[in-house]
């Protein structure tokens, strides 16, 4: 299968890919591109959206609606003129009935909402908020803090407390992550290995199905314009379909080691030094496993790809039977993204040395948390293997179907496909 031919196929597929536009340009684009989805998700979260908000604020107490004008006429939002907040003291049964009358207001927007604290706020600490919109968190965000600062006060008013003891009770339990592995002193963790944990989720799943569709719609193309009859002249199918996939694979390697410069520099540097919430608990040995389990990963899904491009005619064909193909790419991918809640669960270790799954997962779950070496081991050993099987299984197909057009196969038929003996 490996040999002069299938090296020749190799350089016709590096030539064509690697000086192509389109190589240079996504090289060039990608960390473009996925620094801005960072950029435009940091001005979403920042950005408020709801300038001029009207809100009426009722209590069944005096001193509460007191003290949260006096607290809330400190906040920017109010002294900027963004919130209009106006203040009532009523009893339960009086803000029914206002509620009732508030309505229209609320439902054509001149009112954005209506917050009601009950004396027994000062308890439990539990409000109402009225309007169309009662999910809106940017309000619960700009005023809960206040709220509770003053809830907080009333409730430890009659109690002998100092300033600081009350400020201690208002404030929130931050947690300080710290990292216990074998090999380094205990380090304090960061958010850095959470972006790095994204950052090779994306590019994984980016890559996989850039590549991969381009893979398919390259076998479709040859097919439909007869040019794989001509190379099949010189070449028996298993090595076109080795080398058109080691090809590409290699190009996605390379492309994949030059997005990752900027990390392996600021690893492997002391030059680059990153703010402490930014720190990174990463190693060169786990970004050579990164390129090497990409590498195997690449392998695996273009042979997959290339498969579905031989058994169809055209891309509206492929495109409808690629789907079993994108879900094994698509459900490791939000297993991934979804790590950070608990990178050790059940579900993310099976995931990370489970065929396919683990070409995704198990990279995003290695900066997140200590892998013993043997689940590493496992991981590799699961891929390999499954790259194996999809050679095997996807020659017989691509065999078979690189040379039969006309009438779209039933999947019935493609199963058959594999039953064939050469």
């Amino acid at each position: 299968m490996f040999n002069r031919r299938t090296l020749t196929v190799i350089k016709r597929e590096l030539r064509e890919k690697v000086m192509s536009k389109s190589f240079i340009l996504m090289t060039v684009l990608i960390p473009i591109f996925l620094f801005g989805i960072l950029a435009l998700q940091t001005f979403f979260l920042s950005y408020k959206g709801d300038d001029n908000a009207k809100l009426v604020v009722v209590s069944e107490s005096s001193q509460i609606s007191q003290a949260l004008k006096t607290e809330f006429d400190k906040e920017k939002f109010v002294t900027s003129g963004h919130y209009k907040i106006t203040y009532s003291v009523m009893s339960k049964e009086e803000f029914d009935a206002y509620i009732n009358k508030s309505k229209p207001d609320l439902l054509s927007s001149k009112l954005t909402g209506v917050i009601f604290i009950p004396s027994s706020a000062l308890n439990d600490k539990k409000i109402e908020y009225y309007s169309v919109n009662p999910n809106n968190n940017t309000v619960f965000g700009n005023l809960r803090k206040d709220i509770n600062k003053v809830l907080v006060d009333i409730h430890f008013a009659d109690i002998k407390l100092s300033d600081e003891e009350i400020a201690f009770a208002r404030t929130g339990v931050d947690f300080n992550g710290f990292r216990i592995s074998k090999d380094e002193s205990i380090k304090k963790e960061g958010i850095g290995n959470t972006i790095a944990s994204f950052l090779f989720t994306f590019l994984l799943y980016f890559s996989l199905i850039f590549l991969g569709t381009m893979m398919m719609r390259s076998v479709v193309q040859e097919k439909a314009s007869k040019i794989v009859e001509v190379l099949l002249s010189s070449v028996n199918s298993s090595e076109l379909m080795t080398g058109k996939i080691i090809g590409t694979s290699v190009t996605g390697l390379l492309q994949m080691a030059i997005w990752l410069l900027p990390l392996i520099a600021v690893i492997s540097s002391s030059w680059f030094v990153l703010p402490e919430e930014f720190t990174l608990s990463i190693s060169l040995l786990q970004v050579g496993f990164f390129l090497l389990n990409y590498f195997i990963g690449i392998i695996t899904f273009l042979g997959l790809f290339a498969c579905v491009g031989a058994i169809f005619d055209n891309d509206q064909d492929a495109q409808s039977g690629i789907w079993p193909v994108m879900l094994l790419i698509m459900i490791p991918f939000f297993i991934a993204i979804t790590l950070g809640n608990n990178p050790t669960s059940p579900i993310a270790r099976i995931a990370s040395m489970f065929p396919f799954a683990s070409i995704i997962v198990m990279p995003a779950r290695m900066t997140l948390a200590e892998v013993p070496s043997w689940q590493f081991i496992l991981s590799v050993v699961v891929s390999l293997l499954t790259m194996l099987g999809v050679f095997v299984v996807a020659g017989k197909i691509y065999r078979v179907g690189i040379l039969m057009t006309g009438k779209k196969p039933k999947w019935s038929e493609v199963v058959t496909w594999l039953k064939y003996k050469y």
